[in-house]
Formats: C-alpha cells, sequence, structure tokens
C-alpha cells in the first residue's frame, strides 16, 4: 500500500505550484497568449508545461504549507511579477500600437476609427495594422522563448519569499510607461516628418495656386505617401522592437 506524509506532499507540490503560479499569471496578462481568444484551459496547460519543464533549472522552492498565511503572500508575490512581467511586454506593443496611430492621424485615418475588441476601446487603421505586424514578429524573432527565459532567470532574481513587495521597490514598474511613448514616437517620426514636409508642399501649391482644390489632392497625396512610407519602414522595425523587448525584461534578469 503506496502512503505518505503531508510533510512528502507538500515538498513535491511547492517546487512545481509558485513556477505554475508565475507562468499562469504571466499567460493571462501577455498581448499575444492572454487573449479573450484564447482558452483559459490553454493557458493553463502552457503554465503547468513550463512549470514541469523549468524544474531542472529553478532553484529550490521553499516548502510552505499551503493553508498558512506566508503562502497566501508567496501567491501574491508570484501574481504580481508575472503580471509585472506580461505588462512589460505588452509596453512595448502599445508602443509600436502607438506609433501607429500617430502615423494614422498624420495620414488623416483618425476618422476611420472602429472597434477593437482585443482592448475594448477604439482604434485606427493603421493603428490596429501596427499590432498585428508586432503581434507576428514577437512570434518570428523568438520573442516567446525570450520571455520564457526570462521567466526562469527571474526566479534566481526575485526568489520565492515572503515579502511579495520586494519586487515592486527594485524594479519600480510604474515607471515603466515612459518607455511607451518614447519608443512609439521614435518609430512614427520618420513617417511624420515626411507627412510634414508633404503638408507643407500642399501649402505652397496652394498659395502659388490658388485655383487648385487642395482639399481634392492633400488626402490621396498623405494617404499614398504614408502607406508608401509604411511600407518602406515595415523591414526596420524589428530592431527597435527587439531592443525595447531585452531591455523591458532585462529587468527581471
Amino acid at each position: 500500500m503506496l502512503t505518505f506524509t503531508e510533510a512528502q506532499l507538500m515538498g513535491w507540490l511547492n517546487p512545481l505550484f509558485w513556477p505554475f503560479i508565475r507562468a499562469l499569471a504571466l499567460m493571462t496578462s501577455l498581448p499575444v497568449f492572454g487573449q479573450r481568444s484564447v482558452p483559459m484551459r490553454v493557458k493553463i496547460a502552457l503554465a503547468l508545461f513550463i512549470a514541469l519543464a523549468a524544474q531542472v533549472s529553478l532553484p529550490e522552492m521553499p516548502v510552505v504549507p499551503l493553508d498558512s498565511p506566508q503562502a497566501v503572500m508567496l501567491v501574491v508575490q508570484q501574481v504580481l511579477i508575472g503580471i509585472s512581467m506580461g505588462f512589460a511586454v505588452r509596453l512595448v506593443f502599445a508602443a509600436i500600437e502607438l506609433g501607429g496611430e500617430v502615423i494614422g492621424l498624420q495620414m488623416g485615418l483618425n476618422f476611420a476609427g472602429f472597434f477593437d475588441p482585443a482592448t475594448a476601446s477604439q482604434g485606427t487603421a493603421s493603428g490596429r495594422f501596427f499590432g498585428t505586424i508586432v503581434g507576428f514578429l514577437f512570434i518570428i524573432v523568438n520573442g516567446h522563448l525570450a520571455l520564457i527565459a526570462a521567466l526562469i532567470k527571474s526566479f534566481s532574481a526575485f526568489p520565492a519569499g515572503p515579502e511579495p513587495f520586494a519586487f515592486l521597490r527594485a524594479t519600480q514598474p510604474q515607471v515603466w510607461g515612459a518607455e511607451l511613448f518614447s519608443l512609439g514616437l521614435w518609430i512614427a517620426l520618420p513617417l511624420v516628418g515626411m507627412l510634414l514636409f508633404v503638408n507643407l508642399v500642399l501649402g505652397v501649391i496652394s498659395r502659388v495656386a490658388p485655383q487648385i482644390n487642395i482639399f481634392a489632392i492633400g488626402f490621396p497625396a498623405t494617404l499614398g505617401v504614408g502607406l508608401v512610407g509604411m511600407l518602406l519602414t515595415l523591414p526596420l522595425m524589428e530592431q527597435p522592437f527587439t531592443m525595447a523587448l531585452e531591455r523591458m525584461l532585462a529587468h527581471f534578469y
């Protein structure tokens, strides 16, 4: 007859339970895997698989009874770290989408807004296009593998302990929002400058030849130049996206 004690059961469950909670919190807050279209069972299965596969690389986990107050603090810590990691990746995605929104505003596409069910907000066609492209880019550049590596390394940088808010004091995630605006504006800056030059040329034409209907040719000109500029700058998006993703994940090493 197979028998085991409660201490043995805790020794078996604790090394798997804490990585599973942190990975599950990460999966529920990621931009790609955390969408509503991904079933919760898939997220739970992925988190469990990552926790099982990472056992050989993880440091020793504390053995804590799951019905104790210390276990509650440990759960809070894992949830905070996992959600913060997903928030860091989501900021990079939001920065790219912000660049697309600024470009669409300069192209005159701000009136073509539509409801985005993924983010439950209004967005332009260019912003949604940049968001879709960066989702594919995240998979192509192996961003999911870098994210899993950062998740495993986070247990060495921020091991499971009784202080759930020590991570927040060490990393200060509330200041990460500056990355969103700086990266978004840097991505949109070439196209904004190009469209500004087009608008200046159209302004000069309207002064030199007032009989030309500038409104009839202005919108097709800015839209055409914007689309050509987007086509030319899309191959250059990989480097800033990769650098921003590595910089955000470096907070967890």
